[in-house]
C-alpha cells in the first residue's frame, strides 16, 4: 500500500530528491497537494520524485512543484517536511514573493480574473459542504419519517442547512474586498446594502428596489467598485481625517452607485446566466449534458472551470436548483471507471497501488490523484474518462437532476440533489462508460 510509508519517511524521501533547504523557498499545502516553491527545477529528478512510494503525481506550475499526496495525508507530510527543512508551512522567502509579483504582472488579465474568483469562493467550500450535507441528511430523514419535520430538531437543522445561503452575499462581499484591494468589512457592508430587506420600501425613479437582486454577480460588481474607489480616496485623503472620511465617502458614494447602476446591471447578467443555462440544459437535454460532461475534465486542466463558481452559486438560488453541477460531476465519475479499467489491465504493481489509493477519495469526489497519477500520464485513459463523463452528463441532463448545494462531488453529492436515486443512476452510467471506453481504447502499460 502507498500509505505503508510514514509521513515523516515520505517527507524525508521527498526532501532528498528535491535538493534540501537550498532549493526550497516556501512550503504550503492544499487539499491534496504539497506545494513547494523551488529555486531551480533542474536540480530535481522529476522521474525519481514521481516514483517515490506514496507520491500519486507531480505537477509543475511556474516556480512551484506540486506533489499530489491525497487528502489528510498531505497535511501530515507537509508539517513533517516543514520540520525537516526548517521552514514554517506557508512561509515564503521575501525574494520569492517579489519574483511571484513580477510573474503576476506578466499574467493575462483573464487568468488573473479567474484567480481572483477562485480566491473569493474557495474559502466558502467547507461551509457549502457542511450545510449541504445537513440539508441532505435532513431530507433523507423526512422522507422516511415525515412527522420529524414538525419537531424542534428539524427546525434547527433547517436553519443550519440554510445558513451559508443566508449569509452568502456577506461572505462573498468580505472575500471579494480582500481580492480587489479594499477593506474586507467595507466589502461586507456593501453586500449588506444591496441585500438589505428595507430596500423593498424604497422607490427610486418610479421603480421599486429589489433586495438581493443580481445575487452574487451584483455583489461582485458593487464590491469591485467600492474597493476601487477606496484605493483612490486613500491616496489623496490627509492622514488626520483618513480614518473616518475614507470609509464614509466610500459607503455614501458606493451605495447610490450600487442601487442605481450596478445592482440592476448585476440583475440583468444574473438573469441572463440563469436563463441561458436552464435553456441549454432543458432545450438540449441529453445532448447538452453529453457535451458538458465530456468537456469538463479538459476545462479543469486549463483552470477555466474556476470561472463557473459564481454561476454555480447563482444557480443554487433558482427555483429548479443547480442543474449544471450534477452534469459536470460526471467527469470525475468517468475517471473512476477509467481508473478501474486501468487497474484491470495493467501489470504494473506500483500503478495498481496508486489506483487503489486514489479510488476511495475519487469516489468521494476528489479526482486529482487519479487525474495526475493515472489517467493523464497514460493518455488514452484520460480520453476514456471524458467519454464516461459525457454519457453520465447526458443521463443527468435527461433526468433533470439538480444540486441544492455546492462543494461536493462524487457519491456525497447524491445527498444534496433533488433526485438522489436518479443521480446515482447517472453516476453508475459514467462509471461503466468510462470503464468500457478505456478498456477498448487501451494504453501503453508502463514498465515496473
Amino acid at each position: 500500500m502507498a500509505n505503508s510509508v510514514s509521513p515523516k519517511e515520505l517527507a524525508q524521501k521527498i526532501n532528498d530528491v528535491i535538493g534540501g533547504r537550498s532549493n526550497v523557498t516556501g512550503v504550503a499545502y492544499c487539499m491534496t497537494r504539497l506545494r513547494l516553491n523551488i529555486v531551480d527545477k533542474k536540480n530535481i529528478n522529476m522521474d525519481t520524485l514521481k516514483k517515490i512510494e506514496g507520491v500519486m503525481g507531480v505537477v509543475e506550475q511556474g516556480d512551484q512543484v506540486q506533489i499530489i499526496l491525497g487528502p489528510g495525508r498531505v497535511t501530515k507530510v507537509a508539517n513533517e517536511f516543514g520540520e525537516i527543512i526548517g521552514l514554517k508551512v506557508g512561509e515564503v522567502d521575501e525574494a520569492q514573493v517579489r519574483r511571484e509579483e513580477i510573474k503576476a504582472k506578466n499574467a493575462t488579465p483573464f487568468k488573473l480574473f479567474l484567480k481572483k474568483l477562485s480566491n473569493i469562493f474557495i474559502p466558502l467550500i467547507p461551509a457549502f459542504i457542511a450545510c449541504g450535507l445537513v440539508k441532505g441528511i435532513l431530507n433523507m430523514i423526512v422522507k422516511f419519517n415525515p412527522a420529524f419535520a414538525a419537531g424542534p430538531i428539524a427546525g434547527i437543522l433547517i436553519v443550519a442547512g440554510d445558513a451559508v445561503f443566508y449569509g452568502l452575499n456577506l461572505f462573498v462581499g468580505v472575500n471579494a474586498a480582500k481580492e480587489f484591494g479594499g477593506s474586507p468589512m467595507l466589502g461586507g457592508v456593501m453586500a449588506a446594502i444591496v441585500t438589505h430587506p428595507s430596500l423593498a420600501n424604497v422607490t427610486l425613479m418610479s421603480r421599486k428596489l429589489v433586495p438581493g437582486r443580481g445575487g452574487i454577480i451584483a455583489v461582485l460588481l458593487v464590491v469591485a467598485f467600492s474597493s476601487w474607489l477606496e484605493k483612490k480616496i486613500r491616496k489623496i485623503m490627509p492622514d488626520v481625517i483618513e480614518l473616518f472620511m475614507t470609509p464614509l465617502i466610500v459607503v455614501l458614494v458606493s451605495a447610490f452607485v450600487a442601487v442605481i447602476v450596478l445592482q440592476p446591471a448585476g440583475g440583468v447578467i444574473s438573469d441572463a446566466i440563469g436563463n441561458a443555462t436552464k435553456a441549454a440544459i432543458s432545450g438540449g437535454g441529453a445532448f447538452t449534458g453529453f457535451i458538458l460532461g465530456g468537456t469538463f475534465l479538459p476545462l479543469v486542466m486549463t483552470g477555466l472551470h474556476q470561472g463557473l463558481t459564481p454561476i454555480h452559486a447563482e444557480l443554487l438560488k433558482s427555483a429548479t436548483g443547480n442543474l449544471l453541477l450534477p452534469i459536470l460531476a460526471m467527469a470525475g465519475a468517468g475517471q473512476i471507471g477509467a481508473s478501474i479499467a486501468v487497474y484491470a489491465k495493467t501489470k504494473n504493481k506500483r500503478l495498481k497501488r496508486t489506483i487503489a489509493s486514489g479510488l476511495p477519495v475519487g469516489l468521494m469526489g476528489i479526482g486529482e490523484p487519479l487525474i495526475y497519477g493515472v489517467t493523464l500520464p497514460l493518455g488514452k485513459p484520460f480520453i476514456g474518462a471524458c467519454i464516461g463523463g459525457a454519457f453520465g452528463g447526458a443521463v443527468q441532463a435527461f433526468l433533470k437532476v439538480a444540486a441544492t448545494s455546492m462543494g461536493l462531488s462524487g457519491l456525497p453529492l447524491a445527498l444534496t440533489t433533488n433526485k438522489p436515486a436518479m443521480f446515482l443512476i447517472g453516476l453508475v452510467v459514467a462509471y461503466i462508460a468510462g470503464f468500457i471506453a478505456t478498456y477498448l481504447l487501451g494504453f501503453e502499460d508502463p514498465q515496473e
